[in-house]
């Protein structure tokens, strides 16, 4: 039996910071996985920049609150959860992605948390466990499960080489030229074409 592990932003969402940074004016905020290998650097890279212009978690929230799904990831992500489990694997956090889920069909997803003050500052971050995307797969695999994994970023990397298969969705450059050996989906029809494939 096969079950399918996908990365959220940048996958089926837009990118939770860029668009903090676009609504604060922070390009700062602009960085992610896609720019930073190491999360823990990045993430204490975010909690100074919070701490520095005073963003708590409301300011956050009004940046996101309105985010749509990437065109095509709605009726994607319909289709794969008639086809197989679905499990979403992300690294963000239960504050930021909980209250969007349900624009995807509330598909199960394993994330992080914060750390929140009373005030709404963000404190800190707690992961769920160090590298959590690819335990999660070592998991479902010792289950019997033939796993698919999707990602597009370098903290994506562990999952999609645990996986039985896997696939680049819309990576960069650099990172697909590094991973030559990965196939590549540039729309969520091509993704769904490569899973069903894996799927048969």
């Amino acid at each position: 039996m096969h079950l399918v592990c996908l990365d959220l932003e940048g996958v089926l969402l837009p990118e939770f910071w860029i668009a903090v940074a676009e609504r604060t004016g922070i390009p700062e905020l602009r960085r992610t996985t896609r720019d930073e290998p190491d999360y823990d650097v990045l993430m204490r890279s975010r909690l100074d920049i919070l701490d520095k212009h005073s963003l708590t978690l409301p300011a956050i929230h009004e940046a996101i609150r309105d985010l749509e799904p990437l065109p095509g990831a709605v009726e994607f992500t319909q289709w794969l959860m008639g086809r197989a489990p679905l499990i979403i694997l992300s690294d963000t956090f239960t504050q930021f992605a909980g209250p969007l889920m349900a624009k995807l069909g509330n598909p199960t997803m394993f994330c992080h948390d914060l750390e929140i003050s009373e005030k709404g500052r963000i404190l800190n971050y707690r992961l769920r466990q160090q590298d959590q995307k690819r335990k999660a797969v070592e998991a479902f695999k010792s289950l019997n499960y033939k796993v698919i994994a999707a990602g597009d970023s370098y903290n994506d990397l562990s999952m999609l080489r645990a996986a039985d298969s896997a696939v680049l969705f819309r990576p960069t450059a650099a990172f697909a030229a590094a991973n030559a050996d990965l196939p590549v989906a540039s729309t969520h029809a091509e993704l769904k074409a490569a899973i069903e494939a894996r799927l048969a």
